[in-house]
């Protein structure tokens, strides 16, 4: 996905293990370091798309080509949204206002230099030598003064630290195989506090485009479910094991996917799938 002078190395860099081992919470915003052997060789003013078209690998520009995502690229951005008011008289200040600005759900420590060229500089975070999040911050844009964020790209949160995203409350569910499969594909959360469904559960299959709950205790709309949750059935005989696995559940799935049978320790439940996706509010 990147422009590389030589077959990409998983790198461990000098003095960033922490970085690549999903240290966020005691690495300084910026780390210094050993540049990998491959850095990306591509330019940093690589032409972009403002607008919300869905398509990352365009709209993310040069920090786009500048990852090493396992698989899509699930978020890239053009910073079109600072003023005057938001630019830093460093780099580093910069890459500071992208995160004060977009708030973005991601690694917030860690980020070492990787390029450097002209008015524009890349910031990168890595995971095990390989760029997972994708910064560049240009100097004195046009009615915006200062060092700011240009372009912006990330990889799926599957491909960050355990250790992060568990701390965040990502449930990160692996193949047959116990790799970590991306969140557009598979992913699970608890109910939100704020409307008191913590009780319950919802599963995301993005592959299939389903979402199913597990509400034992009935906080859901009985509207949102196409039945009740059972949490004790029989595995139906035409069930497939899908592979995919979290702590001790195993999902399984029948051709018409019209439920979710979760294998765990304790039996099998059976969670229905919702009438639509919807969420707290």
């Amino acid at each position: 996905m990147r422009t590389r002078s030589g077959i990409v190395a998983a790198v461990v860099l000098v003095g960033l293990a922490a970085a690549g081992c999903g240290g966020d919470g005691h690495d300084p915003l910026v780390v210094t370091g050993k540049v990998p052997a491959t850095p990306y060789t591509g330019p940093l003013d690589l032409p972009y798309t403002a607008e919300d078209d869905g398509d990352a690998q365009q709209s993310s520009g040069a920090a786009g080509r500048a990852l090493e995502c396992e698989g899509a690229i699930r978020a890239g951005d053009a910073g079109d949204a600072w003023s005057k008011d938001d630019g830093g008289s460093t780099p580093e200040e910069g890459l500071e206002a992208y995160f004060d600005i977009y708030q973005p759900e991601l690694p917030e420590r860690g980020y070492r230099v990787e390029r450097t060229e002209g008015g524009r500089v890349l910031f990168s975070y890595d995971v095990a030598g390989r760029t997972k999040v994708a910064v560049v911050v240009a100097k004195d844009q046009p009615r915006r003064p200062g060092w700011g964020p240009e372009t912006s790209a990330s990889c799926d949160p599957s491909e960050f630290p355990a250790s992060w995203t568990k701390a965040r409350g990502y449930e990160i569910w692996t193949d047959r195989d116990g790799h970590r499969v991306p969140t557009t594909e598979v992913s699970s959360t608890a109910g939100a506090e704020h409307c008191d469904w913590q009780s319950a559960h919802f599963l995301d299959l993005g592959r299939y485009g389903r979402q199913y709950a597990r509400d034992p205790r009935g906080v859901l709309p009985a509207e949102a479910l196409t039945a009740a949750y059972d949490p004790d059935v029989r595995m139906p005989a035409d069930a497939r094991d899908t592979g995919y696995r979290y702590g001790d559940r195993r999902l399984w799935l029948t051709p018409d996917r019209a439920t979710a049978y979760v294998r765990t320790s304790d039996g099998v439940e059976a969670w229905p799938a919702t009438t639509s996706r919807f969420g707290c509010r």
